[in-house]
């Protein structure tokens, strides 16, 4: 590999990639268009950087496979870092078999972790999970070592399990160091605030206040009987009853939350739970019928007694009665948790991401445009969505590894 190729790989080794462009601005044989492409994505046009390494892909020959496999890790990891979800993740895969029949095991762990990223990434945690298990970080170089971790406190903020987490964070403040990339330290930075940032609110006997990641954890693992209104559950010392299915009875068993001690009069159930403005005997009869539905899912955890004029939520246990909520209250508040993170989505990556018809998300996107709490950019297709840029928000960047050589 001639010497200015070698340059231009060392800058962006060290987080310069305007160094490396001044290298090989100019060149387009394959080596230099990869260069070029990482450089491109390092200064945060994904889209020129796309372009690249597609081109650099096709450019290198039939007996340069290792070359061409790193272009898709490299291309993968751009798609992730645009939110572009469609990108066959089959790509991913075949790319990672091709260095690793061909003993390039560093670039195979990362393409590993690539696809881990993804799968955290659209909330599959349970396969994210168990391919982190499966892959041994410690051969990794300092920058591809902190997105390791990155990934692990990750899976660790979504388990509710903080000391992981935070363990997995400085874990990876300690190999950012090393690694001296900047915009990478910056990743490692905006997912430590995480943790001392708010993360819900408690309500509880008429107050409420927020509650840090740590703070939800011990929450739930108190004895205490929570209406969880992040995950639509009742959940009592690790006994969990899921009511994101039946959204009547979760209305019901929040607003009876909210009234405990006392008893939630008859009206306010049934605004809640119908969004009944005026009862009749229809109205009265279907929240008779909810009620005692709503009774028997609870048994384990609670009574429901009648009251003069409404309904009062018994806790079996005698124990504290709370209410765990978003930190904001939004019809949308989903759609808006994903938007936070400061990249561009387009609504078919949010639809995977979600779960969701992208005809839901997209009403969902437009109902938030129109109350000016998202923009967009772009037309059909292309057309990205995001969140009003904050003031001293730092935004989260996949930055993507160089290529070695060889």
């Amino acid at each position: 590999m001639d010497s200015l190729i070698t340059a231009a790989g060392r800058a962006l080794a060290a987080g310069d990639p305007l160094g490396a462009l001044n290298r090989v601005a100019l060149r387009d044989d394959a080596p230099a268009l990869a260069l070029r492409g990482i450089a491109m994505a390092q200064l945060g046009d994904l889209a020129r950087a796309k372009v690249l390494l597609r081109r650099a892909g096709r450019a290198f020959g039939a007996k340069e496979a290792v070359a061409r496999a790193r272009c898709i890790v490299a291309e993968a990891e751009v798609a992730l870092a645009s939110r572009d979800l469609g990108w066959p993740p089959k790509a991913l895969e075949a790319a990672r078999a091709t260095l690793d029949a061909h003993g390039d095991r560093l670039n195979a762990a990362h393409a590993r972790t690539l696809a881990i990223r993804r799968l955290l990434l659209i909330g599959r945690l349970d396969e994210a999970e168990q391919a982190l298990a499966e892959l041994d970080p410690s051969p990794l170089p300092p920058a591809w070592r902190t997105a390791h971790e990155l990934v692990v406190a990750g899976i660790a903020m979504r388990r509710l399990r903080t000391g992981p987490a935070r363990a997995a964070l400085d874990r990876a403040g300690h190999a950012v160091r090393l690694a001296r990339i900047p915009a990478l330290a910056a990743e490692v930075e905006s997912a430590s605030r995480m943790l001392d940032t708010p993360a819900a609110r408690l309500i509880a006997r008429g107050e409420e206040r927020p509650l840090l990641l740590a703070e939800v954890e011990a929450l739930l693992q108190s004895p205490a009987l929570v209406v969880d209104a992040c995950r639509h559950a009742v959940s009592e010392a690790g006994t969990v009853v899921p009511l994101a299915r039946r959204p009547v009875l979760f209305a019901l068993a929040r607003a009876l939350a909210e009234a405990w001690p006392g008893d939630a009069p008859r009206g306010v159930l049934l605004q809640r739970a119908f969004g009944a403005r005026f009862a009749d005997d229809s109205h009265r009869a279907r929240l008779r019928v909810e009620i005692g539905r709503l009774r028997a899912a609870l048994r384990p955890l609670a009574e429901l007694h009648a009251t003069a004029r409404g309904f009062a939520l018994v806790p079996r246990h005698g124990r504290e009665v709370v209410v765990l909520a978003r930190p904001v209250e939004e019809r949308h508040a989903v759609v808006l948790a994903f938007l936070a993170d400061g990249e561009s989505w387009s609504s078919s990556a949010l639809a995977l991401a979600l779960g969701a018809s992208q005809r839901t998300v997209q009403r969902a996107l437009d109902a938030l445009a129109e109350a000016g709490k998202v923009q967009f950019f772009g037309q059909g297709r292309a057309r990205r969505w995001v969140t009003p840029p904050l003031p001293g928000f730092t935004t989260a960047l996949l930055l993507p590894a160089p290529l070695p050589d060889g």
